[in-house]
């Protein structure tokens, strides 16, 4: 009998009911996303770590907690990522004088410079990532995605 075991070389087949599972689009897109985003954007400063500056400076002292729900962040995730950016010396957790144990965050001058600077880049990176789009089906799509991704939250979320 033959050996039917096909070459190491060769990419096996993707079955069809991977490829027509909207979770494992998604993954291919998230994965690809990670890995573009470092080669354009930043190679240390990670993805939710920039959504966090950004809400931080849109909303400078506000809890940790609250910037956890804007950012779609569970709360553990987001205490890491505080941490490490507090590390950086791109945030500052500060207790609330009020209730000790809640954490208001700010943007340290480093973290408003590294911000301004990925910023730039996260933008033209959005270009990038839309450009096989025409103007006119920009708008249509990112307005299907919001909406994906505010029903699969839902979902998650059991309600």
């Amino acid at each position: 009998m033959t050996d039917q075991t096909p070459p190491a070389e060769t990419t096996p087949e993707i079955p069809a009911a991977l490829t027509a599972a909207p979770g494992y689009q998604v993954r291919r897109l998230y994965q690809a996303y990670l890995a573009v985003w470092g080669r354009e954007v930043d190679p240390v400063l990670t993805g939710p770590q920039f959504a966090v500056l950004q809400a931080v400076e849109a909303n400078p002292g506000r809890d940790q907690r609250s910037m956890a729900a804007a950012v779609s962040l569970d709360t553990s995730t987001m205490a890491d990522v505080a941490r490490r950016l507090e590390t950086r010396g791109l945030l500052a957790r500060r207790p609330d004088a009020a209730d000790g144990r809640r954490k208001l965050l700010y943007l340290t001058d480093a973290g408003s410079d590294a911000l301004r600077e990925a910023n730039d880049r996260a933008r033209m990176l959005d270009k990038i990532l839309l450009e096989s789009f025409g103007e006119a089906e920009r708008a249509p799509f990112m307005a299907t995605l919001r909406a994906l991704a505010d029903h699969w939250e839902r979902l998650a979320e059991g309600s």
